[in-house]
């Protein structure tokens, strides 16, 4: 992960369909070990990498004003690299959660409903 991603052990292309946070932890823990980057991984780095994914992210929207949900006027290629830079910017935020003993599945279920205390519904919305 010190240069992005991760797949499997090999390397090799993986297909991964629906694993949840703690697996792609372990699974990030396991690439980063095997390739000796864990002394890389500090939280200061995985921010700052992550910060820079988020730029490229950025890019891709950058000149074309609003999008329509779905993204139905872009091509496939077009959302295959969308979908690289989101992953990028996941697995390091995956990374970095791990790396800082958070249980970022955990926070993040615990946000929703701190959320949905602050920003009641709307019911006329309904």
């Amino acid at each position: 992960m010190r240069g992005g991603g991760g797949g499997g052990e090999d390397g090799a292309e993986e297909r991964v369909v629906d694993i949840g946070l703690r697996e792609l932890s372990k699974r990030l823990e396991d690439f980063a070990r095997a390739r000796d980057w864990e002394k890389y991984h500090s939280p200061r780095n995985l921010l700052l990498a992550m910060i820079g994914e988020v730029g490229e992210l950025s890019e891709i929207f950058q000149w074309r004003g609003e999008v329509d949900k779905g993204l139905p006027n872009w091509g496939e290629a077009e959302k295959e690299h969308l979908g690289e830079e989101l992953s990028d910017v996941l697995l390091y935020l995956v990374r970095l959660a791990d790396i800082c003993g958070v249980d970022l599945g955990d926070a993040a279920a615990k946000k929703i409903v701190k959320n949905a205390i602050k920003y009641p519904p709307n019911p006329a919305a309904f």
